[in-house]
């Protein structure tokens, strides 16, 4: 079974388990199916807000998809929820994204 199938059945196995989201979009974002990839990130961020490795790598898809100004916002939002959960590395991330789109 290929990593995406695999992905995939582990969602629907556990649908309120994040990370299969986050490594099926990765796994798209890896081979280069960008849309694809930003629409698992974009429903990663709506469902499981508070999953932070999301914001970064969902903004750096926007940014490869040519959609710097939802790159920006992507990265506001997951500044906003990282300083709310107390994780100034990742808000560092986050900030080093922004002021280099």
């Amino acid at each position: 079974m290929d990593r995406i199938a695999t992905l995939k059945s582990f969602i629907e196995r556990n649908s309120d388990d994040p990370f299969p989201r986050y490594g099926l979009a990765m796994e798209y974002r890896n081979t280069g199916q960008l849309d694809e990839a930003q629409a698992i990130f974009d429903e990663l961020t709506e469902r499981f807000p508070d999953y932070l490795a999301a914001y970064l790598m969902a903004g750096n898809n926007l940014a490869d998809l040519g959609r710097k100004e939802d790159a920006a916002a992507m990265y506001r939002n997951g500044i906003e929820v990282s300083r709310r959960l107390g994780d100034a590395h990742t808000t560092s991330e986050l900030e080093t994204a922004l002021a280099e789109l």
